[in-house]
């Protein structure tokens, strides 16, 4: 059954073929698109992935050195044993861009295991993960038309309070 996990080498095989499937859906503007741009093709070493993994895990802590307007941020992924699945990030905080449109909680599926369930899942493991960060209630944001995205959230209890830059604003209760 999948599971919200650290980051570990474990599934290390199986994230190299969820970022060749990102890389084959193209471009985009996500976590995972940033991951690919400054990892690939590195991390299929193994002691490359273990150093990337330490770092991704590094990022939850306040005093990890970070980009001047990037927030600490705790990343899980979404794994069924040695399978990866997707990501979900918990940002700490909001900064004026993730509070504009960014959001607390971002996640990705990997394409092919997209309308199965697995973000859904996902987003409804992560709210108590938040709730220990503090973070009552999370922004969750989704393209203004990403209909998957939208169901997911309001499955979720998010609450719509409006659409800035074609991206819709999402407060989801964390200690349900």
């Amino acid at each position: 059954m999948p599971e919200l996990v650290l980051p570990t080498t474990s599934v290390h095989a199986s994230f190299l073929e969820a970022m060749d499937e990102f890389v084959a859906e193209g471009a985009e503007h996500s976590q995972t698109a940033a991951w690919i741009e400054h990892n690939a093709p590195g991390w299929r070493e193994p002691a490359a992935f273990e150093v990337f993994v330490e770092a991704v895990r590094a990022d939850a802590l306040e005093e990890t050195p970070r980009p001047e307007r990037h927030v600490p941020c705790t990343t899980l992924w979404w794994v069924d044993g040695e399978d990866y699945l997707g990501r979900l990030a918990i940002r700490h905080r909001l900064n004026d861009f993730l509070l504009d449109v960014g959001g607390h909680i971002g996640y990705d599926v990997r394409p092919t295991r997209r309308r199965e369930g697995h973000a859904t899942a996902m987003l409804r493991q992560a709210l108590p993960w938040a709730r220990t960060l503090g973070i009552d209630p999370a922004l969750v944001t989704c393209d203004d038309d990403n209909v998957g995205s939208i169901r997911v959230i309001e499955t979720a209890g998010g609450v719509l309070e409006d659409v800035r830059r074609d991206k819709r604003r999402y407060w989801v209760p964390t200690g349900r």
